[in-house]
């Protein structure tokens, strides 16, 4: 409810920046083009307002908080510095490595064109041919940085995306008491539990189910409230947000699942250890601050590759900033991947437990 005012007024602002104006830039047809076209006057969805200038200059106007940062091309790899962290920076980043991959990806097809030719005995080469071609078959068959900033771009949906993350890992609370039920040096009915037939398998997988179906419950509650009470605008993707917050909460099921069968201790320390793990997680996706992510992505990446927090986040932004569908997908494969992991976790540690009595 308090993201909800925000939501509907902050829109973001263009973004001043530098670029310094070395021979490196000049050469490089890829980047001038690129952030030219993202500091059009004339173009609606103007990312960027550009000053093109020497080194020591970028420096003043950073010391002087003018730009949020500038770039310097050095034997075509950019090198970017800020003073402070931020969304801007954070932005200005994603630009230039989207520009740098598409970049990467036409120097080697040309080099590769070049090949063919020689090969084929023609050394009379029409190199700047090569790279018009090459371009061009980029644009076709790659996605082309999109800026949607104008029309839909908030600082609060990052916000919402990570609490939606948050909603989705605490529903190992219910999985956790329930499996809790489930042990014999938990409850009375787990007593009754290890001395009947029934398969540990079954029991982690009925335990799931129910916890499950009661998380699903609460995420209709939550879309519905965030939809129709706040009117969050989800974008275009709302059914494929939904899927990757069931399969989220699926993740973080099997996380009390397997907290509550790996510690042989009282559900109260299981309850701390479960909110401590879950808590730095979210820290770590950028819900206590969107900037924390950028940092251990830069520092640490595979810390965010293993965090599930994380991987529900980046699913967002996937299907917020990107034109197409594999980096979403990437991240429900690391979803499914990690809950399994931990489902297979819990049942051979289930099946290892052993009691002298009951």
């Amino acid at each position: 409810m308090a993201f909800s005012n925000i939501e509907t007024s902050e829109k973001l602002d263009i973004i001043n920046i530098a670029i310094i104006n070395n021979k490196d830039f000049e050469d490089n047809e890829i980047f001038k083009t690129s952030f030219k076209e993202l500091s059009d006057e004339n173009n609606e969805d103007k990312l960027f307002n550009i000053q093109y200038v020497s080194e020591e200059k970028a420096k003043e106007l950073l010391d002087n908080d003018e730009i949020i940062g500038y770039m310097k091309l050095k034997e075509n790899t950019p090198i970017l510095t800020f003073s402070t962290s931020g969304t801007f920076q954070t932005i200005f980043k994603y630009v230039v490595e989207e520009i740098e991959q598409t970049n990467y990806i036409i120097q080697n097809l040309s080099k590769q064109q070049i090949q063919k030719e020689i090969e084929s005995g023609n050394y009379n080469i029409d190199y700047e041919k090569i790279y018009s071609k090459v371009i061009e078959i980029t644009k076709e068959d790659n996605v082309e940085l999109k800026d949607i900033s104008n029309s839909n771009l908030s600082y609060t949906m990052i916000e919402f995306y990570t609490l939606i993350a948050m909603t989705c890992l605490y529903g190992g609370m219910l999985s956790m008491v329930s499996i809790n039920q489930t042990l014999a040096n938990m409850s009375n009915k787990g007593k009754r539990i290890a001395v009947s037939p029934t398969k540990k398998g079954t029991i982690i997988l009925s335990s799931l189910l129910a916890s499950y179906i009661a998380q699903l419950i609460g995420l209709v509650i939550l879309f519905t409230y965030t939809l129709l009470v706040l009117k969050i605008n989800y974008g275009d993707n709302t059914f494929l947000i939904i899927l990757l917050a069931t399969v989220g909460s699926f993740s973080g099921l099997t996380l009390g699942t397997f907290i509550g069968t790996i510690f042989k201790t009282n559900e109260n320390t299981k309850t701390g250890i479960l909110i401590a793990i879950t808590m730095l997680w979210c820290y770590l996706s950028g819900m206590m601050g969107i900037t924390m992510k950028y940092v251990v992505d830069k520092n640490v990446p595979i810390i965010n590759k293993i965090n599930p927090a994380s991987m529900i986040t980046d699913g967002f932004y996937a299907l917020y900033y990107y034109d197409t569908l594999d980096r979403y997908w990437t991240n429900i494969i690391g979803l499914l991947i990690f809950a399994f992991t931990l489902i297979a976790i819990s049942f051979i540690s289930l099946r290892r437990q052993k009691y002298d009595s009951i």
